[in-house]
Formats: C-alpha cells, structure tokens, sequence
C-alpha cells in the first residue's frame, strides 16, 4: 500500500505560526515534530511508500524531515500551482499501478488512538481490495459547522452533506448515523482513475495530459501550462458523490484537523487552570487560555478564554471561539508586508537564513548553508551585499572570479553582478549577509542557474 500524502495549503489559520513558505503541516509544534512527520510515521507501519503531492517550495521541506525521519521509498509528484485534491490524487494515481491500493492522506492532520486507527486501515484496506472507494468518517464529539459530512447506513454512504448550520449540526449529532468527513481516502490506484474518468472525463483527460509530460522519475515535475489547463475540483465533487460504488469507514481515532487554534488548545497540555503549559508563561489568576511562544516571557493578570500566540515577527490575540477570523488578519497582513509570507527564519533548498534587522536602506541576514549545497547563481539590481564568513569555509563566485572565503574574512557584491556562494566543505557554511540599497525584499532576484530548478 502506498500513502498519498497532500501537502498543499498555507495553513494560514493558524498564522503567525503557519506562514505560506512555512505552512503548519511543517511546523514543529508537538514534542519537535510536524504534523507531516507524525503522519509519516503514523502509516509507515501500513504503507511501503511515500507518495507526497506538493509544490516547489514544500518539497524541500518535505524532503528535509523525511531525512531526519530516515524513511525510505519517498517519491514525489511537484505542481506548479495547485488544482485541488481531485487532480493532485489522480496524478498521483497515475503514476503508480493500477492494482496498488493507496491510502490518500492530508498532512497535516492529527490522531491520536493509533490502535483503532490500526483497525479502522485493516478494513478499509479490505475493501480497496474488493474494488470500492473507501472515506473515512469520523464519528462526531459536537455539533461541528466547520466540517463536511457523511450521512452513513452502515458502511453504505447515503449522502455527502455541505457544511451545516449550527441547527443542522446538532441533528446530525443527534441522529447517530452522521460522520465528519475526514479527508481521507483509500482505493486502488485504477479504481479510482476509471471512476474519475467516468464522472469528470475533463479533469481525468487533462491530468494524463500533465502527467504524461511531467519529467522526473522519482521527483515528477508537471508542466505549469499542462497543470494549469486542469479543472480545479475536490474529489468529493469530482468523484465521491457521484460514485456508487463508495463505501465508508467509521473512525473513532481521537482525530483533529488542528484547523483552529480552538483545535490547537484541545490538543496540548494543560495547567491546574487550564492553561495551556508553557515555560515562558507567568500566570496570574488567569484561566483556559492558549499560550503560544518561546522566545519571550508571556504574563497575563486576570485573564480568561484567550488566545496568545508571540513569534519573534508578529503577535496574535483573540478570544477563543473567534480564532477562524484568522483568516481575515492574514489578508490585512498581506497587503503591505511579507508577514503572512515568511518567518524571520526562512527555510530553503540550500540551508537557511535569519533576518536580524530589517529597516528601510538595509537589511541584516544570518545566513546557514548546507554542506555540499550552494545559492543560486543570480545578481540583484536594487541592494549591494556584503557577507562575512563567521564559521566554515565559503566558495564565493563574483564576476568570472571564485575565490575561498574563511572565517572572520569578507566579500563585497555589487548591485547588478552575477554572485553565487557555494559550500564544497562538510561543515555548515554560517555567514552574515548586510544588504544596503533602496529595496531589499526576497523577489529582487534574477537566478541565472538554480540547482533546485526554481525560477
């Protein structure tokens, strides 16, 4: 069996801790691992393979954490701009053989009793193998508006429902035979195309069409134009609800979609006054309240049934029940700042940097690159850079001249000249960048050569 992992999202409802570039299927955020990396190991124990659907950018990040998990048969399906979950499984399904049953997953979801879990897999799986679509329905602890739902006659599903009101939620609690629907999913590879085919030929034709041009082996790039001319479409609209030949599994495994930080709070532990335990946290007389941060003290004085979240870069605060406005604070974010982009430490193919300082005229960075790793080849026509070797041994190419750059040593880049900062050591290159001209943001970039095929 193969595990379909879906890493699209930006995870913005749970900024400023999920950023775009760092979404939270990749934060770390429970005992050092990410949701990502639970749900590797949560179905390793099923799967011999990993089929993760993500873009670019997450592919890095996906890659990295599969090392520090050392897994093995990791394959990867790239795309340019995201169509939904209907074409990115079936592109994923196309590429594997059509009697391989496939557990499709997000990433970024949590559960919590592995041992029904377990149970809840072995049947679903015996079902694949009798050439049925499998769903998976949760059965439901509250009347929940932000899910979809299954209305269920024992493993034959009788309707797909939108999200209800409150009203309409706390009848389908009520009647016993409604499940939320998980977003899993597990069926045979061509079991699931000849559906798709049946009911969206559109989306089917047009993702053999990107599919067959893709290039890569174990890594498959999909052509952007190809990938573009695909329908956008879930696969409950595409295929599940159409389908009759569906059936579902009802799982009770303790599972969140951490989808909130209301779902968050839920999930971590508690003080004596339900206060989630944090140790910059100084708590007087206040109660139920999330405790987000690390890096500074966080007091509170009579404060009940809030949301604290401190990252280095930006502050949230909101009353629990009202986190889903999140989203609304992003868009504001966005409209004249980075910050719904990118943390202060931002991750990429090569390593990572910091920034330190950021003022109009200049920028400070921290810059960490891997061994045997390197920046892409590229010139900036608005800052000029100057970077000092702290620790490690840089290969510094400016002009048609390369040169080794040791610590406590320095080089000057000029505006508009071709650069690129290699480490050909075993050791992390760490070194200060300070960018100086009228604008010094990430897109003042043109990469003449990328090892990582970014643009």
């Amino acid at each position: 069996m193969t595990n379909i992992i879906l890493c699209g999202g930006n995870g913005t409802r749970l900024w400023p801790i999920s950023r775009s570039l760092m979404p939270k299927q990749f934060v770390k955020i429970f005992d050092n691992k990410s949701l990502f990396q639970l749900t590797v190991e949560r179905n390793t124990q099923f799967c011999s393979k990993q089929l993760i659907v993500s873009n670019t950018e997450q592919y890095f990040l996906a890659h990295d954490q599969l090392i520090e998990l050392k897994t093995e048969n990791n394959q990867y399906i790239l795309e340019p701009v995201g169509r939904n979950t209907a074409p990115a499984i079936a592109l994923a399904c196309l590429s594997l053989k059509k009697d391989e049953i496939v557990l499709v997953t997000p990433s970024d979801h949590l559960v919590k009793n592995e041992q029904e879990y377990q149970k809840v897999l072995t049947r679903a799986k015996q079902l694949a193998t009798a050439n049925k679509l499998i769903t998976f329905g949760i059965v439901p602890d509250f009347a929940e508006t932000g899910f979809g739902y299954i209305e269920a006659d024992g493993e034959n599903v009788k309707a797909f429902h939108e999200k209800p009101d409150e009203n309409t939620a706390k009848k389908y609690l009520e009647n016993g035979n409604y499940y939320w629907n998980s977003g899993m999913f597990c069926f045979k590879a061509g079991v699931f195309l000849d559906e798709l085919q049946k009911y969206s030929p559109k989306i089917y034709e047009a993702s053999l069409l990107a599919f067959e041009s893709a290039t890569g082996d174990d890594i498959k790039r999909i052509d952007f134009e190809k990938m573009n001319m695909i329908q956008e479409d879930s696969i409950d609209y595409a295929v599940m609800e159409h389908s009759k030949n569906v059936k579902v599994v009802v799982a009770d495994i303790d599972w969140s979609d951490v989808g909130s930080f209301d779902a968050l709070y839920e999930e971590f532990p508690k003080d004596n006054q339900n206060n989630t335990i944090n140790k910059k946290y100084i708590n007087i007389d206040s109660k139920n309240n999330f405790i987000y941060g690390d890096s500074r003290v966080i007091a509170t004085i009579d404060i009940d049934d809030l949301i604290i979240v401190d990252t280095p870069d930006a502050l949230l605060i909101s009353k629990k029940g009202s986190s889903q406005k999140v989203k609304k604070v992003v868009k504001e974010v966005s409209k004249n700042t980075q910050l719904h982009n990118i943390h202060l430490i931002g991750h990429r193919p090569w390593g990572t940097y910091t920034v330190l300082e950021d003022t109009p005229g200049y920028k400070i960075k921290r810059i960490v690159v891997k061994p045997g790793k390197r920046l892409s080849l590229q010139k900036h026509f608005h800052r000029n850079e100057h970077w000092i070797v702290v620790s490690g041994t840089a290969t510094v190419t400016v002009g048609s001249e390369t040169k080794i750059i040791r610590p406590n040593e320095s080089t000057y880049i000029k505006m508009g000249e071709v650069h690129r900062l290699a480490n050909d050591g075993v050791i992390p290159v760490v070194l200060i960048e300070a960018q100086v001209g009228e604008y010094t943001g990430e897109d003042d970039i043109i990469r003449i050569e990328d090892d990582f095929d970014r643009n």
